[in-house]
């Protein structure tokens, strides 16, 4: 019987976040273990097909940098990184596209359709929704840093993706853009997650990865801080304290804040149901970001 009540409690917690969040898109970035583990990916699709069936418009976007390295691996290739992105060349970007469409995209879609919903993979061997230009970094010696077929975003198809939604479909977007000669760019799924996001105005940008939330001491698991503003993310960049990984997680929650988006969210998806518990409760489970007052 109690558990029965704390069942109906947690529905009734629920249920003003239902109302509040119906008719509205928020996009999930898929990264970390959850691409990698078949079991981890159902339970957290499981959690976005129960959105869609309470209203809400999820749209996915997702990476699969484990997953690129090790096709790699198996080519024979060795991966080259500069300044932790991903060197990538003619014969890297063909293995990149073909591990993020074949061995992520599409299987994400499949498992969406087994759980009742209709899902469209968005990709660049289908209608690609993500444009870019070539991305060049800033060396020591201030010459720009060549990573080859890497790209930074630029825009997004926002209307196709607002219509699919509409229309009751998830969009499954994979991070390889197309740049306006129609080639082909690597670009970085985080920074994709979160100009998304700024384009459809969406509720929320969820990143899930493989981090519980943000710590203000990146040794101590107990400093997880639940709630973050603008301000306080700018100061512990600054401090060095969100660095590496984290980064683009981080830029890409701010890139969706400053375009309009209400909150942002980096959750741990090997923390079963750690979508809903963020987005459905009160306490939620991972980091929000919001704007500052």
């Amino acid at each position: 019987m109690e558990k029965a009540i704390a069942k109906a409690g947690a529905l009734i917690e629920a249920m003003e976040y239902i109302r509040q969040f119906r008719g509205r898109i928020v996009v999930v970035k898929l990264g970390g273990s959850v691409l990698d583990d078949a079991s981890l990916q159902k339970k957290l699709l499981t959690d976005i097909a129960f959105m869609a069936t309470v209203g809400m418009q999820p749209v996915i976007i997702h990476g699969g940098g484990k997953a690129i390295t090790r096709a790699m691996n198996e080519a024979g290739l060795e991966p080259v990184w500069v300044q932790g992105l991903r060197y990538t060349d003619e014969r890297t970007l063909t293995i990149a596209e073909h591990t993020l469409v074949h061995k992520i995209n599409t299987p994400i879609c499949e498992m969406l359709t087994e759980l009742g919903c209709e899902p469209m993979g968005l990709h660049s061997l289908s209608s690609c929704v993500l444009f870019a230009e070539i991305l060049r970094l800033a060396g020591e010696d201030g010459r720009k840093v060549d990573l080859g077929l890497v790209g930074q975003v630029v825009n997004i198809n926002a209307q196709l993706l607002k219509t699919l939604c509409a229309d009751g479909t998830i969009p499954v977007i994979a991070s390889v853009a197309k740049d306006k000669a129609g080639g082909k760019l690597n670009v970085n799924a985080d920074s994709a997650a979160g100009k998304v996001a700024a384009q459809v105005g969406a509720e929320k940008l969820v990143v899930v990865s493989d981090t519980h939330g943000i710590r203000t001491d990146i040794e101590d698991p107990d400093s997880w801080v639940s709630s973050l503003n603008e301000t306080q993310i700018k100061e512990m960049i600054e401090a060095g304290i969100i660095t590496d990984a984290m980064f683009p997680k981080v830029e890409a929650c701010l890139t969706a804040l400053e375009a309009g988006v209400r909150k942002t969210h980096i959750i741990d998806g090997r923390i079963e149901h750690s979508l809903l518990l963020e987005i459905y409760t009160d306490k939620g489970i991972g980091t929000e970001i919001i704007k500052s007052a």
